[in-house]
């Protein structure tokens, strides 16, 4: 049967997939399917966009609105960062963690087995399998294993992990060892994946470019082609490989204290929670009065992008609908903000900077609707997938759960949002129909007119989110 194996490199850009800085991943960019136009979901962070790829749905319908959140159902005055513990406690109290299932779900009902490994933050390694006491396969990240017995095993077999560095490059050669002398020999899932926490921690650290992110992304190029030299030695070449990354990036503008600065607005803390999410900022309000009253405040602002509001929060003036991204649901905020952002090269010559709730000016970031952070990397190569071919046709992580039950055969539910990229596949189409269009909004403000335009693809049901933006005239 048909095995797939996914490669996460965590903010990677495709701007730096080339050969002097990733020959390895250049060279499988180059041989295989190279997507020029894949999409994280809004906000591009990562542990949603985790879930959205073990899930198929957006944020809304998965239920982790973002890395920093409120979850009603499990504590209305809490805002949490959506990490291990916190994770599995919101499991034990209000019974799921995400309210779709994964696909180490959907592959258990097929006897078939999902098994992650990651080195990334614990909430991201937390959302690929959940369930893991009940579907079975594994999640494998440094702080704890699902099931958790297991951790003990790995760590007799393999010793310790290393201690996170930078660029963490030790951890991530660790993982590769359980996966090349464990995951894929010995428990052979259907569905394997690693995740790679550069150069995302270099990037946020260093900048975007800077010598350290460099360095971090050449030594992750060295650990793909060790991961693909195995799959050669141990008759496994003929693997479906997928290459993805959870979002683009950007280089802080300025750091914005939102939360101070509605506090000094008088929006009070019973009355507003405020989730900062780097680029972009979910805002909880008390009722929609509330929700109202602020998004006339933040529309104000200089730095305020686009802005959306949910369903409950109701019809806002100048606002854009969240339903319109994939962003409502059971525990989606009020409203939605992004960060104004520009493409300006940094100093290393990346495009893009935008404003964030943390970090520092010059560093790297990303959770806004920058057209560089919303472009991300997608590539993929196997006996199911065609050669030497660039995709042009809008693609998502939304579309990884699909695209990977394509590949084995199974059927896709009806409830998920993202689609086969059946045009990348040998058996597929030589390209699809897609749209692109434009939803604009504005309102009169204190201190003129503010604007706002969202851009959307389209691919039959499947939306895709270009890039917001927000201004004043």
């Amino acid at each position: 049967m048909t095995s797939v194996l996914i490669v996460v490199f965590d903010g990677l850009q495709p701007a730096q997939i080339r050969p002097d800085l990733m020959p390895n991943l250049s060279q499988f960019a180059d041989e295989g399917v190279f997507f020029e136009s894949h999409h994280p979901v809004f906000p591009s962070v990562t542990r949603i966009n985790a879930a959205s790829m073990v899930t198929g749905r957006y944020p809304g319908g998965h239920g982790l609105a973002a890395n920093t959140m409120v979850a009603r159902d499990y504590d209305p005055t809490l805002v949490f960062s959506a990490l291990e513990p916190t994770l599995a406690d919101m499991g034990r109290k209000t019974g799921r963690v995400l309210l779709a299932p994964t696909l180490a779900d959907i592959l258990a009902e097929h006897g078939l087995e999902y098994t992650a490994i990651g080195v990334g933050t614990s909430g991201n390694a937390y959302v690929h399998n959940p369930n893991a006491d009940t579907s079975g396969g594994a999640t494998i990240h440094p702080d704890f294993t699902l099931p958790y017995s297991l951790q003990d095993r790995l760590v007799s077999r393999f010793g310790e992990w290393p201690d996170e560095s930078q660029p963490n490059t030790p951890r991530f050669r660790h993982a590769i060892r359980i996966l090349t002398e464990h995951i894929l020999p010995e428990r052979q899932p259907a569905v394997a994946l690693i995740w790679s926490s550069e150069p995302d921690k270099a990037q946020h650290a260093h900048g975007v470019g800077s010598e350290m992110s460099d360095r971090a992304v050449r030594e992750a190029d060295a650990g793909f082609g060790q991961i693909m030299d195995w799959l050669g030695a141990n008759g496994l070449s003929e693997t479906d490989v997928m290459v993805v990354s959870d979002h683009g990036y950007s280089t802080i503008r300025e750091v914005m204290d939102v939360e101070s600065h509605i506090r000094d607005a008088g929006f009070g803390g019973d009355d507003v929670l405020v989730a900062p999410n780097g680029g972009s900022v979910l805002f909880y309000t008390r009722d929609s009065s509330t929700a109202g009253s602020l998004a006339s405040h933040l529309m104000s602002q200089a730095w305020c992008g686009a802005l959306l509001a949910s369903e409950a929060a109701g019809d806002i003036e100048g606002t854009l609908p969240l339903p319109l991204v994939g962003g409502d649901g059971p525990r989606a905020p009020e409203l939605s903000m992004s960060f104004t952002w520009d493409s300006e090269k940094n100093d290393a010559g990346y495009d893009g900077f935008a404003h964030s709730t943390g970090g520092a000016s010059g560093l790297g970031q990303h959770g806004s609707m920058s057209k560089h952070e919303m472009n991300n990397t997608l590539l993929a190569r196997g006996p199911s997938f065609k050669t030497r071919n660039r995709i042009t046709s809008p693609t998502g992580n939304v579309d990884v759960a699909p695209t990977v039950l394509s590949l084995l055969g199974l059927p896709i539910p009806e409830d998920m949002n993202g689609r086969a990229i059946v045009e990348a596949l040998v058996s597929g189409p030589g390209s699809v129909e897609s749209t692109t269009d434009a939803h604009l909004a504005g309102r009169e403000v204190l201190d003129g007119v503010y604007r706002q335009e969202i851009i959307l693809s389209r691919v039959g049901k499947t939306v895709y989110l270009d890039s917001g933006s927000g201004w004043r005239e």
